[in-house]
């Protein structure tokens, strides 16, 4: 069956993830924070976050800035937002079977709603995408199964018709299990090989 959409992760896939453990650390080393006490914090409220149920203030109200602290939440913030980079070649490969092949491409990420709009606004994403599905906006995050449903939804086409590409095992899996054509990001190469067997050269 033909494909008519490729749903598409942001972080780890087109650009470096936006607030991973590796970031932390480095947010950690660089403020002097107590890792480990970041950390149980971080895992209480980043779900919350990414669903848009708080915002970025109301997360870093909670995670940083509950005792006194030597820097800004503006600092802070642009801390995070610093830490997002492109991954070679990826945002360009997809430009250019977009461009050939004519199919829908949405976004289909779990990210909160600052990070996000920095995200898309600094890389230019929104000339990529025909549409997000991102759990800030929708309140649903991977490996939901009903978050995919809407996306087939919002994309009026079946599973079948769908490729789904991620860099996380489970997310696929959870695609693949409603039908969707799912596989796994591993590297630009391996992605461009996998979307060639679907005639996406």
């Amino acid at each position: 069956m033909e494909i008519k959409t490729i749903f598409l992760d942001i972080g780890s896939v087109l650009l470096t993830n936006g607030w991973d453990t590796n970031s932390r650390k480095f947010a950690a080393e660089k403020f002097n924070l107590d890792y480990n006490d970041f950390s149980e914090r971080h895992g209480y409220l980043f779900s919350l976050y990414e669903e848009g149920k708080i915002t970025l203030d109301n997360y870093l109200d909670k995670s940083i800035f509950y005792t006194e602290r030597e820097f800004s939440k503006t600092d802070f913030k642009n801390f995070m937002f610093s830490q997002s980079r492109d991954i070679p070649n990826m945002i360009s490969l997809f430009h250019a079977l977009k461009s050939r092949h004519k199919f829908k491409l949405a976004a289909l990420n779990n990210e909160g709603l600052e990070l996000s709009l920095y995200r898309v606004k600094t890389f230019n994403l929104d000339k990529l995408f025909d549409f997000f599905v991102t759990s800030c906006f929708v309140h649903l995050r991977k490996p939901d199964e009903n978050i995919y449903k809407l996306a087939l939804n919002l994309a009026f086409s079946k599973p079948e018709e769908c490729i789904f590409i991620d860099d996380r095992y489970f997310n696929v899996e959870t695609a693949a299990n409603l039908g969707i054509n799912a596989f796994r990001h591993i590297s630009y190469d391996t992605t461009k090989k996998e979307l060639e067997q679907y005639g996406f050269s």
